[in-house]
């Protein structure tokens, strides 16, 4: 039977000491239409989940926790048509595959990001994200990062293609990639927390995200739908998972597709000393 608090197709399911609650979803997590249509921007207060001003500090966390999960889908997912390809199609082909949903082995949904909120102190952000134009597409096609991010734009492609990020209406960044193998850093120009949408404006059928997360804790499932989070401060947390929608609502005026605005919800959590908690969610 669907919870009644399920909202826009998806719910969590937190296995904590056995029990299973209806998510809440708050207000600040609303989603509006922004300058482009199917595109929706996470409310101002996400960027809210610490204080105003508060920097995040990178401390040890020698009893941290670890969160994981999964994002399933519930039933057949549904068939999206392909993508027109308009440009270059002698390196692009005539269509690539929209990458809205993408429902693997056991149901699970790859791309989706699930975040801890309100974690101001914790550990040290690791690794870099690499979004590469690979094949007319975006790879990864969903991405995640803290502010201060190490942060990467690469070109494997023979042709020209741009990266333009657009946070709400604001650009934060676009830039040109007309040679092969070209690599340029955004990691300083990432600022603040938000749902950053990236565009190809020379081939309107490539699309990808950048979720800017206010700390560390942050994944993006994998293959199977599944993620995990480590080192985390002992401690009571709201975690959200986001995914970018995938019903059609028509196209831009570019001949993008237009999706439903993005699902999101939220549960509660606690993450005990060295231990491990498992929150799941669900897409339908």
């Amino acid at each position: 039977m669907t919870s009644r608090r399920t909202r826009r197709g998806c719910r969590g399911i937190d296995r904590i000491g056995g029990a299973r609650r209806p998510p809440r979803f708050p207000r600040r997590f609303a989603w509006r239409p922004a300058a482009l249509p199917g595109i929706a921007v996470l409310a101002l207060g996400l960027l809210l989940a610490t204080p105003a001003g508060a920097a995040y500090e990178e401390v040890e966390v020698p009893d941290g926790g670890v969160l994981t999960g999964r994002v399933t889908f519930a039933g057949p997912p549904p068939a999206l048509e392909p993508l027109r390809v308009n440009k270059n199609r002698d390196v692009c082909g005539e269509r690539v595959p929209s990458e809205a949903l993408v429902v693997g082995a056991g149901g699970g949904v790859k791309g989706s990001v699930v975040m801890l909120e309100g974690i101001g102190r914790g550990k040290r952000a690791g690794g870099e994200v690499v979004l590469d134009n690979s094949g007319c597409l975006f790879a990864p096609h969903v991405a995640a990062t803290a502010v201060g991010g190490r942060v990467r734009v690469r070109n494997s492609d023979p042709i020209l293609h741009n990266t333009h990020g657009l946070l709400g209406r604001i650009t934060v960044f676009n830039l040109a990639l007309p040679r092969r193998h070209q690599v340029i850093d955004i990691g300083k120009r990432l600022t603040r927390p938000g749902v950053v949408r990236i565009l190809c404006d020379a081939h309107p059928h490539m699309s990808a995200w950048l979720i800017v997360h206010d700390s560390p804790y942050v994944a993006v499932t994998d293959e199977r739908g599944g993620y995990r989070i480590e080192g985390i401060p002992p401690g009571s947390y709201r975690v959200t998972m986001w995914h970018e929608g995938f019903r059609a609502r028509g196209v831009d005026k570019d001949g993008r597709p237009v999706y439903e605005e993005p699902p999101t919800a939220t549960r509660e959590v606690t993450i005990a000393p060295r231990g491990t908690a498992t929150v799941d969610f669900e897409l339908r």
